[in-house]
């Protein structure tokens, strides 16, 4: 399924593709390149603000592009500084875009590690049985603009929150993770395509490194992508050591069982040389047993892979329990003893409903009830 806007979004475009619009419309190629300029390290949000473009050009691109695939419907700060950033697409869909700051040892807030996690796609098809993405389904892919537009949207409220910051735009971050709402690697074309928009240094120049790609198991894909040349880092959701786990809470698992995944993953590490991330969601008296600690320490050595322990955020609706914190620190010490790197992270914007889906789902039911959504933060 795929939603066809009256204009595509000018996000989606690329110097090459923009300049041979351009150029049917009458227009120098050249300009492509000043577009850009105003695209990414300046995030206009209307052609009228171009200032050194011509009003027939401008009045071109009014007619030609959506400058504003998606919008800011509100946006909530948690206590620990997370904050989850909800958007509307054209066709009315929601998404959601969470910023998390880490904090790093013997620094203050203002230094702490700053993530950007996005979305691909409306809602989930893999229906893993702990995730809110997936409770109604999946609806479509996000396009290759609605892709970008989340991080032109992250950078216009940063640039409000702090002006003196404006310049910086994405560079202010450490890190992009494709792990919102959706299978990253089930809109693997789109997603490329946007990844290499805020690689290029005509777009947001961030690094291929500093990019990581989150996918529950589709090995087909995980294949494709150790042959990219852009070197984007890859995370398993693993969430189960066995496939008697992984059937039960995830069921891609029954299509691509471990015995497939761990060799595809294997592939991509040995491809492109830089260690992957197993990330673990820890679920009361489902995967938090000292038995999958260790047959995810096996896992993990073969792949000399890192391993990052989530507990469970609850999700309205769904039966699932976090464990509690001595026996997430029990199963960390367990990875640790077993020659595991592993990271236990802390709870992470769980008063403002930060896991994936929830504020989404949440907003859909209060419209739908004729309620009116929270207004967006300041």
């Amino acid at each position: 399924m795929a939603f066809k806007p009256e204009k595509p979004s000018i996000h989606g475009e690329t110097p090459e593709t923009l300049g041979e619009r351009l150029v049917a419309g009458g227009h120098p190629r050249y300009r492509a390149g000043q577009i850009f300029e105003w695209l990414y390290p300046k995030r206009v949000e209307r052609s009228e603000l171009m200032t050194n473009l011509p009003a027939p050009l401008r009045a071109w691109m009014d007619e030609n592009y959506d400058f504003e695939a998606t919008s800011l419907v509100l946006r909530k700060a948690s206590s620990d500084v997370t904050q989850k950033i909800l958007q509307r697409l054209r066709d009315g869909s929601l998404i959601e875009t969470v910023i998390i700051r880490a904090p790093m040892e013997g620094v203050g807030q203002e230094k702490s590690r700053r993530t950007i996690c996005i979305s691909t796609q409306v809602g989930c098809a893999y229906g893993c049985k702990f995730c809110a993405s997936g409770l109604e389904g999946w609806k479509r892919d996000l396009s290759i603009g609605e892709i970008v537009s989340q991080l032109v949207q992250v950078c216009r409220i940063e640039d409000k929150a702090d002006p003196s910051r404006a310049a910086e735009g994405l560079a202010s971050f450490d890190n992009i993770v494709v792990m919102g709402m959706g299978e990253p690697l089930a809109n693997y074309e789109n997603l490329l395509a946007a990844l290499r928009i805020v690689n290029a240094p005509w777009g947001f120049g961030f690094g291929a490194r500093r990019v990581t790609i989150s996918t529950s198991g589709v090995v087909p894909k995980i294949f494709k992508l150790a042959e990219e040349p852009l070197g984007f880092r890859l995370a398993i959701s693993l969430h189960g050591a066995t496939n008697e786990v992984r059937n039960q809470i995830m069921p891609v698992n029954k299509k691509y069982p471990l015995e497939e995944l761990i060799p595809a993953a294997k592939a991509f590490a040995r491809k492109h040389g830089r260690m992957l991330t197993l990330e673990f969601i820890l679920i009361e008296d489902i995967n938090d047993s000292l038995d999958q600690a260790k047959r995810l320490a096996v896992i993990a050595r073969e792949l000399h892979a890192h391993v990052n322990l989530i507990p469970y955020n609850k999700v309205e609706g769904l039966p699932w329990v976090r464990p509690s914190l001595t026996r997430q620190e029990r199963f960390v010490q367990v990875l640790r003893g077993l020659g595991v790197t592993a990271t236990l992270r802390r709870e992470k914007g769980h008063d403002i409903d930060a896991a994936c889906g929830q504020l989404r789902l949440q907003t859909e039911k209060a419209e739908a009830s004729g309620a009116s959504p929270p207004p967006a933060a300041a």
